[in-house]
């Protein structure tokens, strides 16, 4: 069992229909997007309290800019990983035998889009599981110190805020073609 104790009082939401063993492997879809056929798509990741600022991102994604966002809950990253360096492990070992697959490998490869994960712990935290995401993962987080009078300029400052996931997103799916730069530079703007 593992415990995590956060100093932001929020309402935990209920737990989706089905979400058990994701909640236990690690990762599991929170809210898919309004629009689930819209295009253009992005998977957002959050666990704890920045898990309201990745919900936050999916409403201003959609509202702003019509991108389709998924929210995925990651409570572990660490269980993650395990999991997935045990099915590598076991595919180099038994090569002539069907390729196993990590949990995140199997839910990933329903939907293969790119991922912004955002965390209030360091980049690498979420990028534990970077390489086997099929899209690519880019990570947002606390690295270095902060200084500020409040959570909310803590989070603008280390750029792990809804306005800094949207503009990361955003910036993502430019790279793929899919969002004009100038959609990027007006949420910068904005």
């Amino acid at each position: 069992y593992y415990i995590t104790v956060m100093n932001e009082p929020y309402t935990q939401p209920a737990m989706p229909e089905g979400a058990e063993e994701g909640i236990l492997r690690g990762l599991y879809k929170l809210r898919s997007a309004r629009d689930p056929g819209a295009a253009p798509r992005i998977h957002l990741f959050g666990s704890g309290s920045i898990l309201n600022e990745v919900l936050r991102a999916q409403s201003i994604l959609a509202e702003r800019f019509r991108v389709a966002a998924d929210v995925w809950s990651a409570p572990s990253y660490q269980q993650l990983r395990r999991d997935a360096l045990i099915a590598d492990r076991w595919n180099r070992l038994h090569p002539s035998s069907k390729p196993r697959k990590s949990h995140f490998e199997k839910q990933m490869e329903a939907d293969p889009r790119p991922i912004v994960a955002a965390s209030d712990y360091m980049k690498i935290v979420p990028e534990q599981v970077a390489r086997w995401a099929p899209m690519g993962l880019t990570a947002l987080g606390t690295d270095g110190f902060g200084r500020s009078e409040a959570r909310e300029e803590l989070r603008r400052f280390f750029e792990v805020d809804a306005e800094n996931i949207v503009i990361t997103a955003l910036h993502v799916l430019a790279g793929r073609g899919e969002v004009k730069v100038d959609q990027v530079e007006a949420a910068i703007e904005e």
